[in-house]
């Protein structure tokens, strides 16, 4: 019964774990579907960058503290509703693009 439990506890965590892959969607609008474009013609290419420097930056425009290219603004919009787990998906998932 324990086991059962567990599987079931661990699944169901499996589950809610953030989706980076789902969570870009909202990116590729502006970023490119694998990253490559210059966002509004400003920013640099994202896809590939670290994943650690991607979650940095995405803290740094939820904060309101980071204005790259002059797309602060826009960009604290677009993650004001990112949790921390979503921004290392996300960063995760962003890495990974080439």
């Amino acid at each position: 019964m324990k086991k059962i439990a567990l599987t079931m506890i661990f699944a169901g965590a499996t589950l809610m774990a953030a989706d980076g892959a789902a969570l870009f969607a909202k990116c590729a609008g502006c970023h490119g579907q694998k990253g490559e474009k210059a966002a509004l013609g400003k920013s640099a290419h994202i896809g590939g960058l670290d994943a650690a420097t991607i979650v940095k930056d995405l803290e740094g425009y939820k904060a309101g503290t980071l204005n790259k290219h002059g797309m602060g603004g826009v960009m604290k919009g677009q993650v004001a509703s990112l949790s921390e787990d979503d921004m290392k998906a996300l960063a995760d998932y962003i890495s990974k693009l080439k």
